[in-house]
């Protein structure tokens, strides 16, 4: 039988997420209540427009436009309005009256993270945020809890559904970038306006928070390297899947040893194209789906897979939040600080250890393959594969052969330094595409 008192919930954001959320509250509150050891009691939903049609509908007598006011008569606040403002003004005033706070608001924590713990930090409170990355997959409470006792190494993520579903129908049915991305907007996957995705702009907020928790250092947004998948053909997805691979727009977050340093080490945290071996567990994520690959020292290599969108799978991360931080009411104490004091240096993208498939159109010719090893090998870049199509052209004088060349692991100063050089040869008539080749 449940004692203590109720605990006020109050939601900013009545959108598709927090439709779902309230409506779940409402409809199994008495079984969320039996697992949080306390009522949950929902106070009150503070939207923009009071009355815009939503769904699932949420009772008219807790709509109100009164955020501040709904947030000072709450235990629990939930964030899911999205954007900077108001909710960065939203949250400090939560924290600073007393309530936990629940937010989905990648952007925010990435960009103002750091402001948001340290107020927590100092009053007490916490701040749960497993909605912010990959949807409903659990992977927030594993970095920050499961594993805090392991040493993470390296994390391979897809944290971005709209990207993935493009890219994988480009894979699958053979339609141009502009293709899938029309049928993306069309069945809901893409906004209006899906720069922040195709961009890559949302997998980068996504790493921001990831190598944060993984290496226990603060890790500003705007360290993460960035590339979106505008560049991305449909001949390099197939040349991709007959070279045995497939491309994903993958966020990556490692921990490095500095060169000349032996036994220090630095973060690097990037988002951009990449080639992943069939073989590789995130070779198989389709559509709209995440999936997160962890590898730690101890633990190995760990996989977490599911739903990276969507109102009510989002709204269960949410939940999910909601009774551990009722739970840690009933059990009181002060909320427990984020673990980033380990103060790791962030390192450039040219610090990275990686490979990369590098295609060529070359003039077809005696000695051209032996020109174009011999700049490998000047800028310390050793070849792994070679293959070469059919010359093509009108006649000899302009005709072209295409070599695609794999590189072993190099840093990305000497590699990006090759293809800078190859540009310029004269053997070389272009540098048709250049791709990162990850997880082998």
């Amino acid at each position: 039988m449940i004692e203590y008192r109720n605990l006020k919930v109050a939601l900013l954001g009545g959108g598709s997420v927090g439709a779902q959320v309230a409506d779940l509250l409402l409809t199994h509150g008495d079984e969320l209540a039996s697992r949080a050891g306390a009522g949950l009691e929902l106070i009150g939903v503070a939207v923009r427009n009071a009355d815009a049609v939503r769904t699932p509908e949420i009772p008219q007598h807790l709509i109100t436009t009164d955020a501040e006011a709904l947030i000072h008569g709450a235990d629990i606040v939930v964030e899911l309005m999205g954007g900077l403002e108001p909710a960065r003004t939203l949250i400090l005033q939560a924290i600073n009256s007393g309530a936990d706070v629940i937010t989905a608001n990648k952007a925010l924590l990435a960009t103002h993270g750091t402001e948001l713990f340290d107020a927590a930090e100092q009053v007490g409170a916490q701040l749960y945020y497993e909605a912010a990355v990959a949807g409903a997959i659990p992977i927030i409470r594993p970095l920050r809890d499961s594993l805090a006792g392991d040493r993470v190494t390296r994390i391979l993520g897809i944290v971005n559904g709209t990207t993935n579903y493009i890219l994988d129908r480009m894979d699958t049915t053979g339609d141009s970038l502009e293709e899938a991305l029309a049928v993306a907007t069309e069945l809901g996957y893409a906004e209006a306006d899906p720069t922040a995705d195709i961009g890559g702009y949302d997998a980068a907020q996504k790493a921001a928070i990831l190598a944060s928790l993984a290496f226990h250092t603060t890790v500003p947004l705007d360290a993460v390297y960035r590339e979106g998948i505008t560049e991305v053909t449909l001949e390099q997805v197939a040349a991709a899947r007959k070279a045995g691979y497939v491309v994903k727009l993958l966020a990556i977050c490692e921990r490095i040893e500095i060169e000349g340093k032996p036994g220090e080490y630095g973060v690097s945290a990037r988002v951009h194209p990449a080639l992943v071996p069939l073989g590789h567990p995130l070779a198989a994520v389709h559509g709209g789906n995440n999936a997160v690959f962890v590898q730690a020292e101890a633990a190995g290599d760990l996989m977490f897979y599911g739903a990276g969108a969507g109102g009510i799978q989002t709204a269960s991360a949410v939940l999910g939040d909601l009774v551990s931080a009722a739970r840690r009411h009933v059990i009181g104490g002060p909320g427990v600080a984020e673990s980033t004091h380990a103060n790791l240096p962030m390192l450039p993208i040219s610090s990275v250890i990686t490979r990369f498939q590098i295609t060529l159109s070359v003039i077809d010719e005696p000695g051209v393959l032996a020109e174009v090893a011999t700049l490998f090998a000047a800028h310390g870049v050793s070849v792994e594969a070679v293959s070469q199509s059919v010359a093509v052209g009108t006649d000899d004088t302009d005709a072209t052969a295409t070599l695609v060349i794999v590189t072993h692991q190099a840093t990305e100063a000497s590699l990006s330094a090759t293809v800078e050089a190859l540009e310029q040869t004269a053997v070389v008539a272009s540098v048709v595409s250049v791709l990162r080749v990850e997880g082998l």
